[in-house]
Order: C-alpha cells, then sequence, then structure tokens
C-alpha cells in the first residue's frame, strides 16, 4: 500500500470541471507544507485516492491519430481561454465515468475532426500519464490511432472552436520551426512524425 504524504484537503473553489483544493502534505524532513492543486477530480474521488487508496481513474484520452488514406498525422488548432488565443494541439477528450477509452476515443475523434476511428494501437499508447503534475492531478491515456474519413466541423459542440488538419512531414517541419503557440504533447507528436514518417506504427 502507498505510504501517502497528504494529511489534509481543503476546498478552495469548486466547479463542474475544473476544482481548487488546498493540500497540506508532509515533507522529507516531515517538517507540513501547503501545496495548491487544480484537479477534474470531485472530492470524494480524491478523499478515497488520498486517504483510502483507492484506484485513480484517468480523466482524459489524447489522441494521436494517422490517417491512413492521406498517410497524414491529425492534428488541430483550438482556442484556449487561459491563454486568450489559438494553440496547435492533438484530439482529446474527457472521459465519462465508467466509459472505455475506446468509446472516448470514437466520439472525441469524430467531434473535434470528423474522422472515423480504425483501430487503437495499445502496444504503443499510454495509459495513467501525468502533462502537468506540478499543480495537477490530471491524468490521462495518450492514444496512437488510424483513422479515415474526411475532415469536418459540423460535429463540434458550440463551445469548440477547433480547427482539424492533415498534415505530412514537411508541413509538421514547416510547422515546428513557425513561431506558433503548441501544446507540448502535440510537439513530440510532430517530431517523432518527421522522424519516422510511415514506418511508424500507428
Amino acid at each position: 500500500m502507498k505510504q501517502g504524504k497528504i494529511k489534509k484537503l481543503t476546498p478552495i473553489r469548486k466547479s463542474k470541471f475544473l476544482s481548487m483544493y488546498e493540500m497540506n502534505y508532509t515533507s522529507k524532513k516531515n517538517t507540513e507544507k501547503k501545496w495548491m492543486l487544480a484537479t477534474r477530480k470531485t472530492e470524494e474521488e480524491l478523499r478515497s485516492i488520498y486517504f483510502e487508496n483507492a484506484k485513480e481513474n484517468m480523466d482524459a484520452v489524447v489522441m494521436i491519430p494517422y490517417h491512413i488514406e492521406e498517410e497524414k498525422l491529425v492534428i488541430i488548432k483550438e482556442y484556449r481561454v487561459p491563454i486568450d488565443d489559438y494553440v496547435y494541439s492533438l484530439p482529446a477528450g474527457l472521459i465519462d465515468p465508467g466509459e472505455d477509452i475506446e468509446v472516448t476515443v470514437k466520439r472525441e475523434l469524430k467531434e473535434e475532426t470528423g474522422l472515423d476511428l480504425i483501430e487503437i494501437n495499445k502496444k504503443d499508447s499510454g495509459y495513467g500519464l501525468y502533462p502537468s503534475p506540478g499543480m495537477s492531478d490530471e491524468s490521462l491515456a495518450l492514444v496512437y490511432c488510424t483513422c479515415n474519413g474526411e475532415i469536418s466541423d459540423k460535429f463540434l459542440e458550440e463551445t469548440e472552436d477547433i480547427q482539424a488538419m492533415l498534415v505530412d512531414r514537411k508541413s509538421a517541419a514547416d510547422l515546428l520551426k513557425s513561431n506558433v503557440n503548441m501544446d507540448i504533447k502535440a510537439f513530440m507528436a510532430l517530431q517523432i512524425f518527421i522522424a519516422v514518417g510511415n514506418d511508424n506504427e500507428l
């Protein structure tokens, strides 16, 4: 059983998709310290994880989709409120409670790009990854998958401002050299795509 260092959890602000907590924890020198947490989980879920050693459920999926027919990588350009600007990133979405990851991937891929899921490469996909553990406990599945179909924005939700696109290796290299906002996961995915190209087993 994991020996947790968190001793107290105090809600600061709760909302539907994101909440803030103050955490009291014990440092390596056995002194009490405080930290701030941004989380997608409910207070009940957090307490069961921290104090009852319950299993943590993943919050979201991030996809690295490869379009079989076009032989190109699928990325998106999306407006993000915290930076008040557009950022290049990968298709992604929250996992509904009790939902299978494949169901989430199929739904979110269609919603954000209009494309259809063919297959998830479970061998190369990573699960339970933490993109920003210094400020959040958000965990995700990084899913390599193949897809087909045509890019479309007709499945987007009203609040989503997303442009999906297909990029070949040259376009990916040009994008990395340009002065644009980019999510770190998309940055790394583009680098890998440039390095391995069509030899990548997506």
